[in-house]
Order: C-alpha cells, then sequence, then structure tokens
C-alpha cells in the first residue's frame, strides 16, 4: 500500500558557524572577562615558577621609586593600610549588610564568594610559587611574606569589581565603576611604590581576580530579590 503524504525535508543540525554569529557577542564577554585574564595569569604564573623573573620588573620600580617624598611615603602607606584586610573586610562587611537588608541575597553571596575566594587563592598562590619580594631599597613598611600574588591587590580587586558588578544595573553604575577603578589602582600602585611588590605581582593578582570573579558573578538578567515584591492588587474599574 503507497503511502501518499507530504514529504519533509530532512532535518540538518544548525551549522556551529552560525550558533557563533549569533552569540558571538556572550562569547567575546567570556573571552575578555574570564579566559583572557585567566591566560594572562598563568603566563605570569608560569614565568613566577620557573624562577625567571621578567626584565621589566625592576625597572618599573626604579622609576616609580625615583618620585618618592616623605609627604608621598604617608599618602601611600595610608592608601595600602585601606587595601589590605584591615580596610577591606569592613567594606565586605558593609556591603554585605547593606545586600542583606535589601533582600539581595543571591548578590551579597557573590560578594562574599569573591572576596573570600580571592584571599584565599592569593594566600595558595604564595605558599605554591615561592615567589620573593623585592628588595630594592629599604621600605618604608617592609614585608616578609611571599610576594607573587599581591595580595592587597587581588583582595581589591575581587571586592571592587564585585561591587561593581552589583552596582552595574543600577543608577549607581558609573560612580561605582569610577571609584572602584581609582581605588584598586591607587592600592596597586602603593604597592610599587613602598618597594614590597613586583609589578607582575600586582598584574597577575589584578588578572586572576577578573578572571576568577567574573566566573562566579550572578546572572545580570535575572530578577534581583529586592525588584521582586508581592504581586500588585488588580485596580478597582
Amino acid at each position: 500500500m503507497s503511502h501518499y503524504g507530504r514529504e519533509h525535508a530532512p532535518v540538518h543540525p544548525r551549522p556551529l558557524w552560525t550558533a557563533v554569529a549569533r552569540h558571538w557577542m556572550s562569547l567575546l564577554a567570556l573571552f575578555c572577562g574570564v579566559l583572557a585574564p585567566l591566560l594572562i595569569f598563568g603566563a605570569l604564573a608560569e614565568d613566577v615558577w620557573s624562577r625567571e623573573g621578567f626584565a621589566w620588573d625592576a625597572p618599573i620600580l626604579r622609576f616609580v621609586h625615583g618620585y618618592d617624598t616623605p609627604a608621598r611615603d604617608t599618602l601611600m602607606v595610608a592608601i595600602t593600610t585601606a587595601g589590605a584586610a584591615r580596610g577591606m573586610v569592613p567594606l565586605c562587611l558593609l556591603a554585605l549588610g547593606v545586600l542583606l537588608w535589601r533582600r539581595c541575597q543571591r548578590d551579597a553571596l557573590f560578594v562574599a564568594l569573591a572576596y573570600g575566594g580571592a584571599l584565599a587563592f592569593a594566600g595558595l598562590g604564595k605558599a605554591v610559587f615561592h615567589s620573593a619580594r623585592p628588595h630594592l631599597w629599604v621600605s618604608p613598611i617592609p614585608e616578609t611574606s611571599y610576594g607573587f600574588p599581591s595580595g592587597h591587590a587581588m583582595g581589591s580587586m575581587a571586592l571592587l569589581v564585585a561591587l561593581i558588578l552589583v552596582a552595574w544595573p543600577t543608577r549607581w553604575r558609573w560612580p561605582a565603576l569610577a571609584l572602584g577603578v581609582l581605588a584598586v589602582a591607587l592600592i596597586g600602585l602603593s604597592r610599587l611604590y613602598l618597594g614590597v611588590h613586583y609589578p607582575s605581582d600586582v598584574l597577575g593578582a589584578w588578572t586572576a581576580s577578573a578572571g576568577l570573579g567574573r566566573r562566579v558573578a550572578p546572572d545580570p538578567h535575572r530578577p534581583r530579590a529586592a525588584e521582586v515584591g508581592p504581586p500588585r492588587s488588580p485596580r478597582a474599574e
């Protein structure tokens, strides 16, 4: 018995390039926000592990040290103190308190994981790489622990980037971005100015924090707890 009916064309799977073309912006954001920073960190870590060092570390430190004055010493010590745990932990706790008060539990968890994870990663990195700190001059605040990656740079970068991402869907995005970038840059500069870190220590910390922080960032398209209120009662007609 013959079958009479409409014949359907075979369905072929969508080519890979079509999917890439449709989602190229998401893939680019993934590469720039996660893969590229981690690749840079890996390249830096490889040279640190092999004890080869970087030819540009010492010249940059000497250049920065050429601008030292007693007044700048005092300023940089204050900035580096603010970038340490004694400055960042209170800021983190304040942010967590505000987020929990606004019922943004998911954002609060993200901030806590970003900062806590960065501190743990920095401690692990120092224990693994055993990288010596620079000793090009007598620092106003000498450090005795290992250098790579910089804990100040990694912790401040992770916390401030997390706060920027949390503030991004709000009207505070640009003030948060400007203040965050300025604070991260000044804290990193203070570590170089005081002669307690090589530039590669700071750069490695920044790239690791950027990659790890973006990896655990919440989905910006999901509604926030503070934005989900009780259902509105219908208006009387």
